[in-house]
């Protein structure tokens, strides 16, 4: 009985604070999200990864328009069901804590004031055992030969609860120039898209396969509005998302509501900036973090 009231308990509770909120907390205290509608984008793009260009969404006004849309990686079929299944299995062997917008999380990594840019390494002890032969994986793959992650975050969605993130940008004063994540249990489509001011070029898509975009880039014939578009790509359950450059420090992501039909579960793992890299002059910090991560005895801290 006890554990039964465990397992429902997550879908009661709730761990939003300020302007945030998710279905338990509206159901609880009437809150209107009905502001929230007036943010969704009217320009909608969706990545292709066979191209690497971002196209207009079929039927809507942008279609046969499109951009390139560089610094996105996504490897299907990172790890097989059966590995799947015994890591979450073994994430949910330790708790979760309750997190903003209908999420529950587990930190492995330092403790963290991004705002002073301070860190401790109390209570810090690695990376979960069950993701050592992950990261061992993904330096099979181009672009992340030489990638050590130092945190792993792990982020649970469910529709029960209205999960969402809201958009925004991964800290650049710790984290590194890439950001992996292996998506778990359910697909889902991650929301990426601009705060700057300005227009955005479009070109005409050209017809045909993959092979009719190579040197195919045309003089962009129409332009839109940076802060009205947004990018949508779509993770299949048990892949890898990889987002670097422009989509990593440019792009803001996000994952709607309405993108959770299932439970989901993200293992989200970064690496250090060049700041405590070999020749930062927090290198010594950087070389510590990096042991203990490395260690792969961690447990949420």
């Amino acid at each position: 009985m006890a554990a039964a009231a465990a397992d429902v308990s997550h879908l009661q509770e709730c761990g939003c604070k300020g302007i945030r909120t998710c279905l338990i907390c509206e159901r609880q205290s009437q809150r209107d999200r009905s502001w929230q509608i007036s943010l969704q984008k009217k320009c909608c793009f969706l990545y292709c990864p066979d191209t690497g260009w971002a196209m207009g969404a079929q039927g809507s006004d942008f279609e046969g328009w499109a951009f390139p849309y560089p610094g996105v990686t996504l490897i299907q079929d990172f790890v097989t069901p059966e590995e799947e299944a015994e890591m979450v299995r073994l994430m949910d062997c330790d708790p979760w804590k309750l997190s903003q917008s209908g999420r529950r999380k587990q930190d492995y990594g330092p403790k963290v004031n991004f705002r002073k840019q301070k860190l401790k390494m109390a209570g810090f002890q690695g990376l979960p055992g069950f993701s050592q032969k992950v990261v061992q994986r993904m330096g099979l793959y181009p672009g992340l030969e030489d990638f050590q992650p130092v945190e792993q975050c792990n982020l649970d969605y469910s529709p029960e609860r209205g999960s969402a993130i809201d958009p925004h940008l991964d800290d650049a004063w710790l984290w590194g120039e890439r950001l992996v994540s292996l998506n778990l249990l359910s697909a889902t489509v991650v929301s990426m898209s601009l705060k700057a001011p300005g227009n955005l070029l479009l070109c005409s898509a050209p017809s045909g396969g993959p092979d009719a975009f190579e040197g195919s880039l045309v003089a962009p014939s129409r332009s839109v509005p940076c802060q009205e578009v947004e990018v949508a790509i779509s993770v299949p359950r048990r892949s890898l998302l990889v987002l670097t450059g422009a989509a990593r420090h440019q792009w803001t992501h996000a994952i709607h509501r309405r993108h959770i039909k299932a439970r989901r579960v993200c293992a989200t793992f970064r690496e250090l900036s060049s700041e405590f890299l070999p020749g930062g002059k927090r290198q010594e910090l950087g070389r510590d973090l990096l042991q203990a991560a490395l260690s792969f005895q961690g447990r949420p801290v």
